[in-house]
């Protein structure tokens, strides 16, 4: 993964020449998983997933940027998936960097929702369609579509994945529902860590159940009744998982933002209590400090 964000001028404020390099990933908060009323849901769309590769920014020492984190979306027992809320990156001299929430999953019988902003489209319900992203910059992928499966009418249907920041999510198949997208691993807290993966769509009776990864939520299958499906994992704006019957689909994972610079041009100077670990190596550069916020607060350059 290659990092482009610099960190320009000398004082608040002011041009001047280069001075480091701040790199960056934004992930906003996935979306919740639809439920089943008589059969199963669509799964949530991942959390949009943007990172320094995308173009340099001009931010100025002393300056101050301001941080938001996206969270999960919530789900119920016989309804579609709802929104998560973007993370957001700002403050005096830089270009805000906004990254979405995903789409919820659809219940069963209906389509993911199509309204809004989606960084990740959410997987359809079983005899729906899933929703495509349409965030801009681009930022993940489309939903899968669910299926009626081999007994007709409402009672037999699979739920699609929801689309995770690597990959589509899967449309659902005849006995088993849909997997969610692939999200993207990334080292820049010191570790590899998987993001923005989209939820496994729900399986009814004993069809399968969708799986997922980067911190997505498992789809849940099995008879009717079978409990609510996996959450998106905290902090990697993972889409939830969908279910079966009556049960209710898994949230969404709240999202995060990590600042990664050298140790010597870390200033200190941070509100909301994040984490900060330095000697870091990340992306085989080391003597790095990063900065994980997984709550609202800042970082003065």
């Amino acid at each position: 993964m290659s990092f482009g964000y610099q960190v320009l001028g000398f004082g608040s404020g002011g041009a001047g020449g280069v001075t480091y390099d701040l790199r960056m990933l934004v992930v906003g908060g996935g979306a919740g998983g639809g439920g089943g009323g008589i059969s199963a849901g669509g799964a949530g769309g991942a959390g949009g997933y943007r990172t320094s590769s995308e173009a340099d920014i001009a931010a100025y020492i002393g300056n101050t940027i301001t941080i938001t984190i996206g969270g999960g979306g919530a789900t119920s027992t016989a309804g579609a998936g709802g929104a998560g809320t973007v993370s957001t990156a700002s403050g005096t001299g830089i270009t805000t960097i906004t990254s979405q929430t995903g789409g919820g999953g659809g219940r069963d019988g209906v389509s993911a929702p199509s309204t809004g902003t989606r960084a990740n489209g959410g997987g359809g319900g079983s005899f729906g369609n899933g929703a495509t992203e349409n965030a801009t910059p681009t930022q993940g992928n489309d939903g899968g579509n669910g299926v009626s499966a081999y007994n007709p009418g409402p009672q037999g249907g699979c739920g699609g994945g929801g689309g995770g920041a690597g990959a589509v999510g899967a449309a659902a198949a005849s006995a088993s529902a849909g997997d969610g997208g692939a999200g993207t691993n990334n080292d820049i807290t010191g570790g590899t860590v998987g993001y923005a993966g989209g939820g496994g769509g729900g399986g009814r009776y004993s069809w399968t159940a969708g799986s997922a990864s980067h911190g997505g939520g498992a789809g849940k299958g099995g008879a009717s009744g079978a409990g609510a499906a996996s959450a998106g994992t905290a902090n990697t704006g993972g889409g939830g998982g969908s279910t079966d019957n009556g049960a209710g689909g898994g949230v969404g994972g709240s999202g995060v933002i990590v600042f990664d610079m050298p140790d010597s041009r870390y200033s200190g100077s941070t509100t909301g209590s994040p984490t900060v670990a330095t000697g870091q190596t990340v992306n085989g550069i080391t003597d790095r400090t990063t900065i994980k916020f997984t709550a609202s607060g800042s970082y003065t350059i």
